[in-house]
């Protein structure tokens, strides 16, 4: 077998798993499994007390069905048939829905996220972080023998900002944001030059003035409020108050399932997807959330290790660059709900309501198996 180029990991002997067809790791399908059934659970206790709403877990536990349908679809297809003849027409139709969105999207609270199809709406944004994932991964090891050449940077640069210019536009300045997080963690794991990547990061901050004039009135608002909650208690710096309230309030062993007040009395808002963090702390505690935390925790280690143990180097750069999705919005969405960052929109995977996240993050969790799978394969 060959050895890759790259210097960022070691190869080690471990026990090789069957093909899917023939064994399942459940290393990485239980602890999501866990992470989903969670989520189910405070997505009702956070639902159930409004009649509009009751029902929404039975929905999450309809696109569980779905999302494991597509985790197994995904696990099953050879990634590399996947990287070498679909990831470049799939990149293509992402970028052609989400300009449809911007045109003739579903506009909810002044942000055009979702396309309908029959009776449901999903966001194009969700699945254009994965195709954005295929089609740079394909393009970097095409090019594995110029990745020091501006050409070649520019060019991922282009890839990466296509989608994440037309996500800006919707505007969902979050889900944009972790483009650019995929972006260098793949050029940094392809072997580009820690050096060129930190002069890239130093142009941008010079260039950092010209983006706060592209933000929304709103968005600028969540920002200077990051840095004084108390200067809008009941505006922009509602909703993280609420939250650090909720979670303060849970203490050690929590309130119990059903019997958190800022949740069940809705002081929290969005308290089914962004900040179903300050529920699931309201009630379960510290040692909720701890739990909680090691779930992700192992589960993330489990990708690193996909991405460590990988056949090849197109199969690493696509664990690395899926594993940096999750863990991009794993740690943006506890950071908000923790007062650690501003409030940007940004859902728990596998845990908060959403049909789109939890599809297409289960798909993101099928190819890492796929990949891990694909180890013993000639």
């Amino acid at each position: 077998m060959a050895s890759h180029p790259g210097k960022w990991w070691k190869r080690s002997k471990i026990h090789v798993r069957p093909r899917l067809a023939q064994g399942i790791d459940y290393s990485i399908l239980l602890p999501a499994l866990l992470l989903c059934l969670v989520g189910v659970a405070m997505i009702y206790s956070a639902t159930h007390a409004s009649p509009a709403m009751s029902t929404l877990y039975l929905r999450q536990l309809l696109w569980l069905a779905l999302g494991l349908v597509g985790f197994f679809f995904c696990a099953s297809i050879n990634y590399q048939v996947i990287l070498d003849r679909y990831a470049y027409p799939l990149y293509w139709l992402m970028i052609i829905l989400l300009a449809v969105l911007l045109a003739a999207g579903e506009e909810i609270a002044g942000s055009r996220r979702w396309l309908a199809l029959g009776p449901f709406s999903f966001q194009p944004s969700e699945f254009a972080k994965i195709t954005t994932v295929l089609v740079l991964v394909k393009y970097l090891t095409s090019h594995e023998e110029h990745l020091q050449s501006w050409d070649v940077l520019l060019g991922t640069f282009f890839l990466a900002g296509l989608p994440m210019a037309l996500i800006l536009k919707e505007p969902d300045l979050g889900t944009a944001l972790i483009f650019m997080a995929v972006l260098f963690m793949l050029l940094y794991a392809s072997g580009v030059s820690p050096r060129r990547l930190a002069g890239i990061v130093v142009f941008g901050l010079l260039f950092s003035p010209v983006l706060w004039l592209l933000l929304k009135d709103y968005q600028r608002q969540r920002l200077l409020v990051f840095l004084n909650p108390r200067a809008d208690t009941l505006g922009a710096g509602y909703n993280v108050i609420q939250s650090k309230i909720a979670i303060g309030s849970g203490r050690i062993l929590g309130k119990g399932w059903l019997e958190g007040t800022q949740g069940q009395l809705r002081f929290v808002p969005e308290h089914h997807t962004d900040f179903i963090f300050s529920v699931l702390a309201e009630e379960w505690g510290f040692l909720g959330s701890l739990a909680l935390l090691l779930l992700f925790v192992v589960l993330l280690l489990q990708a690193l290790r996909v991405a460590r143990l990988a056949r090849d180097l197109s199969g690493s750069l696509l664990a690395v660059g899926l594993t940096t999705i999750v863990a991009t919005q794993v740690v943006i969405n506890l950071s908000v709900a923790t007062g650690i960052l501003p409030a940007t929109g940004m859902t728990l995977p596998l845990v908060s309501y959403g049909g789109s996240s939890l599809l297409a993050t289960l798909c993101i969790l099928g190819l890492l198996m796929n990949i891990w799978s694909s180890r013993i394969m000639k």
